[in-house]
């Protein structure tokens, strides 16, 4: 990757460059039009799935099948090649072998195609030094023409706010829009991390896989997200860099702007080696990573649960004031599990003020945990009380964030219909994190409704939620600290 961007630079082309080349990533994953080069009806093609994520996933944009093979594919016209398509293509998707990726290169440039999507795999990753070759030889003319490219060996990319599914997998455009960009070297952490979000309810903006990074690497993705409106929260699965100091550079001109996160693999001797193989990078050091990736700003994770759950209330939730945390819980076990997790992490289980701890002795019997954390079992079957509790929390100066854990029983049925209006109506002014579960069918259309509205924040266990509100305050102080925020 660092000898392509020299070549670049020397040819007067550099995707860090904020003019022209920015409109080519725009264009990139917002194209007019789209040939499919390599277009196939046949299932076991992956032309096939490729035409069927594009026909299938809503794309209001003109699709061209190439193949000069056939005269239709899935009921469109199919052409014979790039340049029959009378210069209409803005982005092309090849699923062609990889000897022949020169040629078709030579042709979209030539057709004045705007962006690629790369999905044949058999460059530099494989042991035959052949692909190395071919693949120097591709990002030379890409590079020359100025053509952005995803891949090689990628399942493709997917733009949800366009309905654009540029990828051999029609499921991912069931994921619900929103606001987080996944940027990913791994297809089958993307296919992972998009599966456990359709479960999650969680709304992505786009899912990038870069595969073996031709000229777009993570430096370029990251360049490109910080200034798209349309993303809040930038995640990023990384098993290797081969231009390390670009994307720290990259990542440093976000900071404070936009949450990064990183799950980085790779930092075993087998992780290592497997990343070399896989997309054909150096893992390296990993203590080395993670220094670099703190002094950008980059927050990083270590299971994919934790990458999707701070993404989520990085996207949902305001971030606290400071660290002071109130845990408000319907039974004593979940609210201990929670406390756990803030004070291992450096949260701050605060003293109410004065007036909050009287007005909580008031509504709770003594025999209740009536200091932080707040046991508010006994007041079940009393909303006022439930209801008096919250808002006096809500309103101690205090407390920077709210933990509300609530676990079903027959007794508490009518517990969360009870504090909707409540929550809707302060809609977080401080981050209000829940842990709100019930049997299936019970709450669950009332949690869906609250986190809609944008009143809370709601995660399947109470050491996930603490967990969450500890990676608002990183990100918090992470942006109180960078150069940006001064």
């Amino acid at each position: 990757m660092r000898a392509n961007r020299k070549m670049a630079q020397k040819k007067g082309w550099s995707f860090m460059d904020k003019g022209p080349q920015l409109n080519r990533m725009k264009e990139l994953f917002n194209p007019g039009s789209v040939a499919v080069i390599g277009a196939s009806d046949k299932p076991d093609k992956l032309g096939f799935h490729v035409m069927k994520s594009l026909t299938r996933g809503g794309y209001a944009g003109r699709i061209f099948p190439v193949n000069p093979g056939a005269g239709e594919i899935m009921g469109l016209r199919a052409f014979p090649s790039v340049s029959a398509c009378n210069g209409c293509v803005d982005l092309a998707i090849v699923v062609v072998p990889a000897n022949r990726a020169p040629d078709v290169f030579r042709e979209c440039a030539a057709a004045g195609v705007k962006g690629i999507v790369l999905i044949t795999a058999g460059f530099k990753e494989i042991d035959d030094p052949g692909g190395g070759r071919i693949h120097s030889e591709i990002a030379a003319i890409a590079n020359d023409a100025g053509i952005p490219v995803i891949g090689p060996n990628t399942f493709g990319m997917i733009n949800l706010l366009a309905d654009l599914n540029a990828s051999f997998t029609p499921e991912f455009s069931l994921v619900r829009k929103g606001s987080i960009a996944l940027v990913s070297q791994s297809g089958g952490i993307s296919h992972l991390l998009g599966f456990m979000a359709m479960r999650m309810d969680l709304g992505f903006r786009m899912i990038v896989g870069l595969g073996n990074r031709l000229n777009v690497d993570f430096a370029e993705m990251v360049a490109f997200l910080a200034d798209d409106p349309d993303t809040r929260v930038i995640v990023l699965y990384i098993e290797g860099i081969d231009d390390a100091a670009a994307f720290v550079n990259a990542a440093r001109n976000v900071m404070g702007r936009k949450p990064i996160l990183a799950y980085k693999t790779g930092t075993g001797r087998v992780g290592d080696a497997a990343s070399r193989s896989h997309t054909g990078s150096l893992a390296g050091r990993h203590a080395i990573y993670t220094a670099s990736f703190a002094q950008a700003g980059i927050l990083t994770m270590d299971t994919t649960e934790t990458l999707l759950d701070a993404a989520k209330a990085l996207s949902a939730a305001p971030l606290p004031a400071g660290p002071g945390v109130a845990v408000l819980s319907g039974q004593a076990g979940p609210s201990m599990a929670a406390c756990d997790v803030c004070e291992a992490e450096g949260l701050d289980i605060i003293r109410f003020a004065p007036r909050t701890q009287e007005t909580i002795n008031r509504l709770l019997p003594p025999l209740a945990l009536r200091t932080n954390p707040v046991d508010m079992g006994p007041a079940w079957y009393d909303a006022a009380a439930i209801k008096g509790i919250i808002q006096t929390v809500m309103d101690d100066g205090n407390v920077d964030g709210i933990l509300l854990l609530m676990m079903f029983a027959s007794a508490n049925r009518d517990a969360v219909s009870g504090i909707s209006g409540l929550l809707k109506s302060w809609r977080q002014r401080k981050p209000l994190i829940s842990c709100i579960v019930s049997p299936p069918g019970i709450w669950d259309e009332a949690i869906r409704g609250l986190e809609a509205s944008g009143a809370l924040v709601n995660f399947p266990t109470p050491e996930r939620a603490a967990q969450a509100m500890v990676n608002l305050w990183r990100f918090r102080k992470m942006r109180q600290e960078a150069p940006a925020a001064q």
